[in-house]
């Protein structure tokens, strides 16, 4: 075994430099103090108190001694109440942070911010207080929706979009790419702290190696839980705040040439980065030094062992089977068994279902026990070296392959291909965030290999989601080069927005814009429709270039104007029912989805000061029919024409 500390790992730039500035004005005056846990590392807080530098929950108090707003930032109203109470406000934000509170404090006061982070935390709660306009705080993309969807941002509205300097890169580039995609009004700032990517960076291809990630860092730093996190996706992860906390014991559970990986917050300062490393080697050398006495008391046990030794590679026939192992005949003293976990990769196969009395099978020495007179051996593992060297030759070749959802594990699922053992990360499976990774155990599904690491036992990655990408990207394409106008689909509303509806209608989403939902008049379109409502729909217009496409739900032959046409004419008159009341007039149903226009000035033979004084919605009138534009589809109805007509055969009479 051996430790290796991740190339960016510890405090940034933004903590050191709030630390120097405390450390200096401590210095200066003895007893200073800080808006809060200077950094999120209980142990390094506790060094800045021997030195003078305490922290407090409110600004009042400071009472008149220096205070330090922390790497976090504040809200300017914070800001202000501190430079009242203290007698010199030192501002440590740090400078990213900083970069942030100007661009939402120049928004415009009728501007929308969506900051993309968690709503508890300072460094968002000070980026929201420094807004000059209204601001959201949200965790993913779902919130982000939310927000349009209830109307809090509308789609002309100035909006944009930022990101707490920690949160996960990968993340904010998957959302931002559908903001980007859906709500064309919000303008996409990248404001996360290169820092902190390079730490997950490096975090990240540490533990695609190692077979044991430590990240160090304070129980409430949130870009170290975050570390945690990415490192939980590619192997066994532990998260300890120092060198005490270590749990050894999972030391034993490694293979003898095991990476053990080392990664820390921005919060960790360098010398509990050392310890934790000291700590590691110390324990690792011992476990070395006994592994070395135990191999050389087997030696001087019996000279047969080296006939039979751990690693050796062996042709094994299989004598007979049971639920629990399979015993096999290894040409040796030694009588051979291999237990059903070293038969296979997958947990939910029978030893009866891999081998039978007779097999002549491959495989590999992993313990001599002389006393007893037994070797354990394992069929798996020359398994596995032969899946890695066809799933390297399926790497290289951009194949898609297809293999059995085996086992659900922390940050992600194991599939099963060619006996070896392919590790999906939970954010390659395709499951949206917050779903069940269990709904996929079992199940046969298709998926890529996106990286092979034959070092130390070995290491498959797979990717269920560009597999998946694949079949879009074609399917779009051959979409794209097909679609017509006039050309109908059956769909499925995904998302219901203020001026439309967001329709499934295969490879793509269309749009179907509120008035084109019905030939009756519509408020709202969730009074038509509800997500996952089936609809049939027809292509209106589509734009290859920007990926649009625009829909009508309408039937032609249902359209109310070919009827009202058919039936009416001018001079008509009839019933109608008011709908709506405007400043220049009302509104009339003639038939459904067939209205016509009372103007003010046709309303009564008198001035009409007041329309709602004359008209009430839901009030049947009876009306004259006084003009058709067919090109325009409008009516023209009048009641005063009637008045009029009335009075002139009172006047003959």
């Amino acid at each position: 075994m051996y430790v290796e500390i991740a190339e960016k790992a510890g405090f940034c730039f933004g903590v050191e430099r709030a630390i120097a500035l405390a450390e200096q004005a401590a210095e200066r005056n003895g007893d200073i103090c800080t808006l809060g846990e200077l950094i999120h590392n209980e142990r390094a807080v506790a060094e800045l108190e021997r030195k003078g530098v305490r922290s407090v929950v409110n600004v009042s108090e400071s009472k008149g001694k220096p205070l330090i707003i922390r790497s976090h930032g504040v809200s300017r109203i914070v800001e202000a109440e501190a430079r009242k109470h203290a007698s010199e406000v030192i501002d440590a934000t740090c400078p990213f942070v900083k970069k942030i509170h100007n661009i939402v404090a120049e928004l415009p006061e009728k501007a929308k911010a969506i900051i993309l982070g968690d709503n508890d935390h300072p460094e968002v709660i000070g980026i929201m207080g420094s807004a000059g306009c209204t601001a959201f705080a949200c965790r993913d993309f779902e919130e982000i929706k939310n927000l349009f969807e209830r109307g809090d941002i509308a789609e002309n509205d100035t909006a944009i979009l930022v990101a707490q300097t920690t949160f996960d890169r990968s993340r904010f580039l998957e959302y931002s790419r559908t903001v980007g995609e859906r709500y064309g009004c919000v303008k996409i700032y990248d404001t996360i702290c290169d820092a902190t990517v390079k730490r997950q960076d490096c975090a990240r291809e540490l533990a695609k190696r190692a077979a044991l990630m430590i990240v160090v860092g304070g129980r409430s730093s949130s870009n170290t839980r975050k570390l945690a996190d990415i490192c939980g996706e590619y192997c066994e992860t532990v998260f300890v705040t120092s060198a005490d906390e270590i749990p050894l014991q999972i030391l034993n559970g490694l293979r003898s040439d095991s990476l053990i990986g080392i990664t820390a917050g921005a919060s960790t300062p360098a010398y509990t980065i050392k310890e934790v490393h000291e700590r590691m080697n110390e324990e690792i050398t011992k476990i070395n030094n006994e592994n070395e006495e135990d191999f050389a008391s087997l030696l001087e046990q019996d000279q047969s062992f080296n006939r039979l030794y751990t690693g050796k590679r062996v042709k094994a026939t299989v004598v007979s089977v049971s639920k629990k192992e399979a015993v096999v005949e290894v040409g040796a003293k030694q009588t051979g068994y291999i237990v059903r976990e070293e038969l296979t990769n997958d947990p939910n196969a029978e030893v009866e279902d891999i081998v039978k009395p007779g097999d002549i099978i491959d495989a590999v020495v992993v313990k001599v026990d002389d006393s007893v007179g037994t070797a354990a051996l394992s069929k798996k593992r020359v398994d596995a070296q032969l899946g890695l060297e066809k799933l390297q030759a399926v790497k290289e070749s951009a194949e898609t392959i297809e293999g059995t959802v085996a086992q659900v594990v922390k940050g992600g699922v194991i599939v099963i291909y060619e006996n070896t053992r392919v590790f999906i990360p939970a954010s390659h499976t395709g499951v949206p965030r917050g779903g069940k990774l269990d709904d996929l155990l079992k199940k046969s599904v298709k998926f890529k290999i996106i990286e092979v690491t034959n070092e130390r036992g070995g290491r498959v990655v797979g990717s269920i989601r560009q597999a998946n990408k694949e079949v879009r990207d074609a399917e779009r394409a051959k979409f794209w080069e097909s679609i017509e106008v006039g050309q109908k689909f059956d769909g499925e509303v995904r998302s219901i927005e203020s001026y439309g509806v967001f329709v499934d209608i295969g490879p793509v989403d269309g749009l179907v814009h509120t008035a084109d939902l019905t030939w009756n008049r519509v408020g709202h379109p969730k009074d038509i429709v509800k997500v996952g409502d089936k609809i049939s729909v027809v292509v209106k217009s589509f734009d290859p270039e920007k990926k649009r496409v625009s829909l009508s739900a309408k039937d032609p032959d249902d359209n109310p104007w070919t009827k009202f046409v058919s039936e009416y004419q001018k001079g008509d008159v009839i019933k109608a029912t008011v709908v709506s009341i405007t400043e220049f007039g009302a509104f009339a149903q003639i038939i459904p989805g067939v209205d016509g226009l009372i103007h003010i000035s046709q309303i009564s033979t008198e001035r009409v000061a007041s329309i709602a004084s004359v008209l009430t919605v839901g009030q049947e009138v009876e009306v004259k029919i006084i003009d058709i534009d067919e090109e325009k589809s409008r009516v023209s109805l009048s009641i005063k024409a009637l008045m009029e007509t009335e009075a002139s055969a009172e006047d003959e009479e």
